[in-house]
């Protein structure tokens, strides 16, 4: 189902299970391996995710695929600093170096627009390096955001609403405009390595544009936070596979790694009774049958999450599915791991079509509040062309806290010569 597909949108019911992201990892691993994948996209922050990237396409500056994972170091930093993405890196790695040809590598990107204050100083350092006169302007640009309060996206997001700063939606988006007006010029210079150090500091720019719009959002409305954090993953998403058109001469093939309520359709669940959308839903609408969206699904275990927003990554107890969704049927119903195909099943559809509970838990899990925290109403198969259920699942096991690393280091694009 997924082999000929452009887009292949993988999910996850939890940030923290093991199984979720080693049997992801796997499956991504035969589609670029088997099937000519040119990318993983994540839902993980675009300077983050781009080291990850260096580190995979070759990039020897980079000791190992630890070190590759150093910059997650936000909340939450086991999402993706963790054993199976470690591994999937190395595997990457190795796989890419059997590829002569750079543009012809398979590559690790990021979709997610939490990176305000790294993707500024992105920014400013790329063209501290090809211009320094426009990186003065942006920094002219970006100055905005230290007026009056700390620079910190939240912080920026309620002053703004509460009329105590100005916004900095002019400055932003004049800084991308300046940008781009000089892509031409910028891209001149040493071949490949000039394409992709531009396009990583046009995306960075993109993205504190769009931040600065999300941070002004969240405070006045949750859907139109999601609604605008979710179209820009899919901009980026196209974005990136345009770029890897032109790199490679043919359109690329991509892997979207994301929880499960964004890749599964929205239009399926509450999400989408409440005018919300997402990565699925756009994807989906756009490009039909040419993307395939699979889900996740667990009965009980353990899941790493935390209590609280920034809080510690605890090892909790899943508790066993409540009666009525889907995983306490499939629990019942197949009594161990199963592979349930969706798509064009008529069967299954009459079965399964009619709205049940569903199972989602984030970066934190609350027990106590299970039903209202973390269960929703869905279609099955209109939301996901496939499911995996892993009827006990356990939590996933985070990597060492990384080292802080020199500031002179925190914010290299791609680099030159490469």
């Amino acid at each position: 189902m997924a082999a000929d597909a452009r887009f292949v949108l993988i999910g996850e019911a939890t940030h923290g299970t093991d199984e979720f992201y080693s049997v992801r990892a796997e499956i991504t691993q035969r589609l670029i391996r088997d099937h000519g994948f040119a990318a993983v996209a994540a839902e993980a922050d675009w300077p983050d995710a781009y080291r990850v990237n260096r580190y995979v396409r070759g990039d020897a500056a980079i000791r190992d695929a630890d070190d590759a994972l150093s910059h997650f170091q936000r909340f939450p930093a086991w999402m993706w600093r963790n054993t199976v993405v470690r591994d999937f890196a190395e595997w990457l790695r190795g796989y890419n170096d059997g590829i002569a040809l750079p543009a012809l590598k398979a590559g690790f990107y990021g979709l997610d627009l939490y990176s305000l204050e790294a993707s500024i100083a992105a920014v400013v350092a790329y063209l501290d390096k090809v211009d320094p006169r426009a990186a003065t302007l942006a920094r002219e640009h970006y100055a905005c955001f230290d007026l009056g309060i700390t620079r910190n996206a939240q912080q920026y997001g309620y002053a703004t609403m509460l009329g105590a700063s100005p916004g900095c939606e002019e400055e932003v988006l004049a800084q991308l405009l300046s940008l781009r007006r000089k892509r031409y010029e910028y891209l001149t210079r040493d071949g490949f390595a000039a394409g992709e150090a531009y396009y990583c500091a046009e995306q960075n720019a993109a993205v504190v544009h769009n931040a600065e719009r999300y941070y002004r959002t969240m405070f006045t409305g949750h859907v139109s936070s999601w609604n605008l954090r979710d179209r820009h993953m899919v901009s980026t998403l196209y974005g990136l596979a345009d770029h890897l058109h032109v790199q490679r001469g043919e359109p690329p093939k991509i892997v979207v790694w994301a929880h499960n309520s964004h890749v599964g359709d929205a239009r399926a669940t509450e999400m989408g009774q409440r005018g919300e959308w997402n990565i699925g839903s756009l994807v989906r609408e756009a490009h039909g049958r040419s993307a395939v969206l699979v889900g996740f699904s667990t009965h009980a275990g353990s899941v790493r999450a935390a209590s609280e927003w920034d809080g510690p990554g605890e090892v909790k107890t899943v508790r066993p599915a409540l009666q009525g969704s889907y995983e306490a049927l499939f629990h019942e119903a197949l009594g161990g791991d199963a592979l349930v195909l969706l798509r064009d099943n008529e069967v299954l559809y009459r079965h399964l079509g009619l709205s049940r509970l569903q199972r989602a838990i984030g970066v934190l899990y609350l027990p106590q509040t299970e039903r209202q925290s973390h269960y929703f109403f869905a279609q099955l198969p209109e939301q996901f062309d496939a499911l995996i259920h892993i009827d006990q699942t356990r939590a996933l096991l985070p990597l060492a806290p990384a080292a802080q690393a020199p500031e002179e280091e925190v914010f290299e694009t791609y680099p030159t010569g490469f």
